[in-house]
């Protein structure tokens, strides 16, 4: 009996061992690659190592947009164990300061990964810790920041959660600056935990370009401070500005306000977000009677001392009603822009054929696009010759029946004070490649010859005269010369013209002798002042001062020297010399054979950042312009995940090109 129990046991254990025998051969000989094949797709994964977009600067090298280094924090419920879901709630709620419930009801499921905390900055990774537990990770996850919020967001436009380019010089570069996102095989444990990463098939990323816009960071503060002064004085619906170069096209400034910040534009509605300097039109009104003038007086078709009858103020002319707002008997030719007759503007226009005055007003680029380099731009509206009715070329010489941009108006009035010379309006001055070489450098792009110089320096002496004796007076400059043009024009509301909404506008530049600015401000239906020369002329006076102010040993040339005296006495009380003592070298960063941390300080942010991303280095920027010190010493050696802090300051550069 014992020994069949016996043999019973022995055969069952060899049946036993059998099975074991087989299925492992099964295992190690038979299926072992397909086996193996499952086992590397488990313990190894292809991860997409995204790109970071170019950097964008102003013309004075301050940084305005950049990336920071955030991540993103995953959880696999499945993996995550319960008794840890607790702590995890506790410590994400007291550093990104949300309620711990938000947390435990993320962290309540079964299975399943979640997101439980998206754009987790450097600092607060870092006060949350070494935080070990199976099933929660972070992944990389960089965000555009614009570093002066809303400054110059129609000029630039974001990033949106998608990471796709929107709005502003980011959509329109987005090729130049997105980049080219890179690849590393990683190997993973048995519940996913990071061990290892392949080098040797690593694909790194390539930064985008870097943009450095013709924009400078002052004068874009200077005109949007002004522009929100005058919408609460005036009680206006919305202000636009322009500032740009006439003799390059340059844009050296662009603003809407209302307006909005691309770190948060999802808090914005459409209209805050709208570039409404090259999107919206309107009529300019009076700012465009100096181009009816120009025209004729290139044809030779008046004189500037002959006088015109003006009616007293209301001409009959065909079946309309032509008024001044104010009334005169005679004027003459530049008296008639001085004080913006619209009577006497109206008459000189029957003096030009339909085709030449349209020839004209095409050859300003009213009816085309300018081909900024933004987004979304319209072409406003003039209509051909074909199209007038017996009125339309009266109403269009005083600035109704034709509808422009902003950008439009502010790109032909440069013409008509720069020589003739239309020049295509331009927003970008260079293009860095992410290894630091120039890809492109801006040169002016003259359109055409509208005018000729004789018929421009002509003009300019009557601007002189609008901003001296005329409709103008309240953008007048003391201590340099300024030429402009006020506009007022009644809106089109549900198609007739409102008596209480107008577009408020003055056009100005300056010097007169030599003009360097050009500088357009419109208000859009102002519920105080109403006319162009109470509420847009002041707001220009203000941008112009300060410009002046701002960028002295540009314009010390033009000044009188009792204001220069002035302006030293104001410098020296700021503690400022004329040799400001705030200048430095800047210098070149020079990558350590052995990836320690470079020397960054002197050298331009763009260069440090550049260098930090190449060496796979996270970091954080405070300030802008140069670096003046970083928190990892020069030759030090850098940990995983240390973050160097580059403090940097707008100073003086000399001795050196930044680019």
């Amino acid at each position: 009996m014992n020994n069949t129990r016996a043999l019973i046991i022995i055969f069952a254990v060899f049946i036993l061992v059998t099975v074991l025998v087989i299925r492992l051969a099964n295992i190690q000989l038979v299926k072992s690659e397909e086996y193996s094949y499952y086992a590397f797709q488990q313990q190894t994964d292809v991860e997409k190592i995204e790109a970071d977009f170019g950097l964008i600067y102003d013309r004075e090298n301050n940084l305005l947009v950049y990336n920071r280094n955030d991540v993103t924090f995953y959880a696999d419920l499945a993996m995550l164990p319960k008794s840890k879901r607790e702590l995890i709630a506790n410590k994400f709620s007291k550093v990104l300061d949300k309620p711990k419930s938000y947390f435990l009801n993320l962290l309540k499921g079964k299975k399943g990964t979640i997101t439980l905390a998206k754009k987790v900055t450097t600092e607060q990774l870092k006060a949350l810790g070494e935080i070990k537990i199976a099933g929660l990770y972070y992944k990389d996850d960089p965000t555009r920041i614009n570093h002066y919020g809303n400054l110059a967001s129609h000029l630039l436009g974001y990033i949106n959660k998608e990471r796709k380019p929107v709005s502003g010089v980011t959509e329109f570069f987005q090729k130049e600056i997105e980049g080219v996102d890179g690849s590393r095989r990683i190997i993973k444990n048995a519940i996913g935990e990071l061990v290892s990463i392949e080098e040797n098939e690593t694909q790194p990323a390539i930064p985008g370009s870097d943009l450095v816009l013709t924009i400078n960071k002052d004068y874009q503060s200077v005109l949007e401070e002004e522009l929100r002064k005058g919408l609460e004085k005036f009680k206006a619906h919305s202000a636009t500005g322009i500032i740009m170069n006439p003799n390059t096209g340059e844009i050296l400034a662009l603003a809407n306000v209302d307006d909005y910040d691309p770190n948060f534009y999802w808090q914005y509605n459409d209209f805050q977000r709208r570039n409404r300097a090259i999107t919206d039109t309107y009529e300019p009104g009076s700012t465009f009677k100096p181009f009816t003038l120009a025209a004729l007086l290139d044809r030779k078709l008046c004189r500037l001392d002959e006088n015109l009858y003006l009616e007293n103020g209301t001409y009959q002319f065909k079946n309309v009603k032509i008024r001044d707002t104010h009334p005169h008997k005679y004027l003459n030719v530049a008296e008639i822009i001085e004080q913006s007759s619209n009577i006497g503007i109206a008459k000189l226009a029957q003096r030009i054929s339909d085709d030449d005055f349209y020839k004209y007003l095409r050859g300003f680029g009213f009816g085309n696009l300018t081909s900024i380099q933004l987004p979304g731009e319209t072409a406003g509206k003039l209509k051909k010759p074909n199209d007038w009715s017996k009125i339309t070329k009266a109403y269009m010489s005083f600035g109704y029946e034709i509808s422009v941009t902003p950008l439009q108006l502010i790109t032909a009035f440069s013409a008509l004070i720069n020589g003739g010379v239309l020049y295509e309006p331009q927003l970008l001055l260079k293009r860095i490649s992410h290894n630091g070489e120039l890809e492109y450098e801006f040169e002016p792009k003259p359109i055409r010859k509208v005018v000729s110089e004789q018929t421009s320096v002509i003009m300019k002496n009557i601007l002189r005269g609008v901003v001296k004796n005329g409709t103008g007076k309240n953008a007048d400059v003391e201590f340099i010369s300024v030429g402009g043009k006020t506009g007022t024009s009644q809106k089109l509301v549900d198609g007739s013209y409102s008596k209480a909404q107008y577009n408020s506008s003055f056009i100005g530049f300056f010097p007169v002798e030599d003009p360097q600015i050009v500088c357009l401000i419109l208000f859009n239906s102002p519920d105080v002042g109403k006319y162009g020369g109470l509420v847009a002329a002041p707001v220009f006076k203000a941008v112009a001062s300060r410009i002046v102010e701002k960028d002295f040993d540009k314009f010390e040339k033009y000044i009188d020297e009792t204001f220069k005296q002035k302006f030293l006495f104001t410098s020296l009380e700021k503690g400022m010399t004329a040799d400001d003592s705030n200048q430095i070298k800047i210098k070149e960063v020079k990558l350590p054979a052995d990836k320690r941390m470079p020397d960054l300080v002197n050298c331009t942010v763009r260069d440090a950042i550049s260098a930090l991303t190449r060496m796979g280095i996270k970091y954080k920027i405070n300030g802008s312009g140069v670096v003046i010190n970083q928190s990892i010493q020069p030759g030090s050696k850098i940990r995983t995940n240390e973050i160097c802090v580059l403090n940097c300051s707008e100073v003086t550069i000399s001795g050196a090109s930044i680019y």
